[in-house]
């Protein structure tokens, strides 16, 4: 059974390391990466990337996805431009398909109220203060924070994020997720045979599938 698409937000101002790692993961997990713009016309991002979207948020549905990201940017302190995408996210997390929140869109998210009854985090709890949301005894003092489908971080958490949202996803798990996040956050050497290891018995897992699927026919 395919797997659904994960899609990514990408807007005007967009901050394009802030996803890096949970997008090149989940691609190497076998997810389809679809970005999503207001409408298809390019968007650039605050380091200058120029992003032709694949869809519309128009035509985005969230049985559809097994994802929306939502990265940070200037729009969301400096406009209500992006104010649809946060209602998109509502949808979603009705439709009980998670979301993933970092830096700016955290903001975006109290203000459309998604905050005031999860667990959650950002890049301080005055910033979010700041949008007047009613959510302030539920903030969490951690790196990244994930509750009821919603995981948020601040934009100094770029593999934490990832390692919730990897977590989530189920591309990696326990001592193997763990592992993951102490090589790109501590560069811990040990982590890498960590990974080694489980790489090669995922190897062996998709070789026994394959010779049962041939002896099949």
């Amino acid at each position: 059974m395919s797997r659904k698409p994960v899609y990514l937000a990408v807007y005007d101002t967009f901050a394009d390391w802030e996803t890096g790692h949970a997008t090149a993961y989940l691609a190497r997990g076998g997810y389809e990466i679809r970005t999503v713009g207001a409408s298809t016309d390019p968007v650039t991002s605050i380091g200058g990337l120029r992003v032709r979207p694949d869809l519309a948020l128009d035509d985005v549905r969230p049985e559809d996805g097994a994802l929306l990201i939502l990265p940070g940017a200037d729009l969301w302190d400096t406009s209500d431009d992006l104010a649809p995408f946060a209602r998109t996210a509502r949808a979603f997390l009705a439709a009980g398909t998670p979301v993933a929140a970092i830096c700016g869109a955290t903001a975006g998210l109290a203000r459309e109220g998604l905050l005031d009854d999860r667990d959650h985090t950002s890049a301080v709890s005055f910033y979010l203060a700041a949008t007047g949301y009613d959510g302030g005894g539920r903030y969490v003092e951690k790196d990244a924070v994930t509750d009821r489908g919603l995981i948020t971080a601040g934009p100094t958490e770029p593999v934490a994020f990832a390692r919730e949202v990897l977590g989530l996803l189920g591309v990696y798990e326990g001592e193997v997720l763990d592992a993951w996040y102490r090589l790109f956050h501590d560069s811990d050497p040990e982590a890498y045979a960590v990974l080694e290891e489980a790489g090669e018995k995922a190897g062996e897992k998709a070789e026994e599938k394959a010779e049962e699927k041939a002896g099949a026919w």
